[in-house]
């Protein structure tokens, strides 16, 4: 569960900060988003491993307006995409930039019809300033690149469809 103090005093640090937005996400599908720009996405929402993510009640209507100042906490569930038959994905597990290779100009890691291993790495996500090396959790074949280089990535979307039998 979200502990509200540590929500908030996050909402306090990032205002008295020159930072628009902040994202966190924990190994067990946790996400939390706060921004000072209002997204016009609806309600707060929480994310959670569940199929459903709960969603918590509005805020009163006398809170100031993110105009004003206000940050506003956002939590989201991942895009679902449907998945092909027999094949396993691979998701981003952060949101950033997405890099095939290592160095620009080098060889892509992996490419459809690739044979991978466990713990293989696949790509680079760069996320504020820091390139985090994405592994498979699995052995098969690279059926799909579901990503272009050098684009962003959301949290939870595809970036990879391996087939285990392949």
């Amino acid at each position: 569960m979200i502990d509200l103090r540590y929500v908030k005093k996050l909402i306090e640090m990032l205002d008295g900060s020159s930072v628009d937005s902040v994202e966190i996400s924990t190994d067990k599908g946790m996400k939390i988003r706060i921004s000072k720009t209002p997204q016009n996405r609806g309600p707060v929402q929480i994310q959670t491993p569940a199929p459903m993510p709960a969603v918590l009640p509005a805020a009163p209507s006398g809170r100031p307006t993110p105009a004003e100042g206000a940050a506003v906490v956002e939590m989201e569930a991942p895009r679902v995409e449907a998945p092909k038959p027999n094949l396993l994905e691979v998701k981003s597990p952060m949101v950033g930039t997405f890099y095939a290779q290592g160095e620009p100009g080098s060889k892509p890691y992996v490419s459809v019809g690739t044979k991978i291993s466990k713990r293989q790495v696949l790509c680079i996500i760069e996320a504020m300033k820091i390139m985090n090396e994405i592994e498979s959790e699995f052995d098969g074949v690279v059926k799909e690149v579901c990503v272009q280089d050098a684009h962003p990535v959301e949290y939870g979307q595809v970036l990879f469809r391996i087939d285990p039998n392949g």
